[in-house]
């Protein structure tokens, strides 16, 4: 099985290499989001442990050296906090294809740990999930494994803006469940203070239907003041995946 894969066009970053630091065959997470576009959690799992080897990741990573991208991306089939090793795989990356900024799209549910929050800081750009304004909705939309309790990843997000200098981007994926809740996430956003707020609908294919543009246009009114990118209007390049299998295993339709 691939470790890596794309490049995908991205909204959010551009040209982006995949690298999947947990690689199993179904879905590992702690959460069971209703929107997820790889459907429902198959493999459970809320506490760290080593996945791959930076030895393995080297070795594929050394077909890839052309390539031209903009990011190289943790992503995939996982949620990649929950790889116990990725101080390591960071480190193995650098190494073998230099010069690219590295990006990690995190669900948030780890951050917090401080030892998560230290490999998180090993990246250029963190884009951390919040997907709802309380602990309610935050179990109806990201369906939890264990109990994890909203304000305190909330705080563990907040803390990682204290510690970290370089870009975070805060991800919201919005549903009809938490359309009406645009204001407190935004005011929530206002209190983290990212560098930029990335509005989500579900577009690729899944259980919940997206939102219409004008209705994500209204959303993103209530987040006024704010670096605000928006999942209909930010551009796409055009760019082909290496390994269109590997690829569609982690993103359905090729979108970022």
């Amino acid at each position: 099985m691939s470790l890596v894969y794309g490049p995908v066009p991205s909204w959010r970053l551009g040209r982006s290499l995949g690298i999947d630091p947990v690689s199993t065959r179904y879905k590992t997470c702690s959460f069971d989001c209703i929107y997820c576009q790889l459907g429902r959690t198959r493999h459970p799992l809320a506490e760290r442990k080593v996945f791959v080897s930076p030895q393995a990741l080297k070795s594929q990573l050394e077909g890839f050296r052309d390539l031209q991208i903009d990011y190289i991306t943790f992503s995939g089939m996982a949620e990649p906090t929950l790889a116990a090793n990725l101080q390591q795989l960071t480190a193995a990356v650098k190494e073998t294809l230099r010069g690219w900024p590295l990006a990690i799209l995190t669900n948030s549910s780890l951050m917090p740990s401080p030892g998560v929050r230290r490999d998180l800081a090993l990246f250029d750009v963190v884009v951390a999930k919040v997907d709802a304004p309380n602990q309610e909705l935050f179990a109806q939309i990201n369906r939890p494994f264990v109990n994890y309790l909203f304000h305190e990843i909330l705080e563990g997000v907040r803390c990682f803006r204290e510690e970290f200098a370089s870009k975070l981007a805060l991800q919201m994926m919005f549903v009809e469940a938490n359309r009406g809740s645009a204001t407190e996430m935004a005011e929530i956003a206002r209190r983290l203070r990212p560098d930029e707020v990335q509005l989500n609908t579900p577009l690729r294919p899944c259980p919940m239907p997206p939102l219409s543009p004008t209705q994500i246009d209204q959303i993103e009114e209530t987040f006024e003041g704010l670096n605000v990118i928006n999942v209909y209007t930010g551009e796409r390049p055009e760019v082909a995946p290496v390994d269109v299998a590997e690829t569609r295993r982690r993103r359905p339709e090729q979108e970022g």
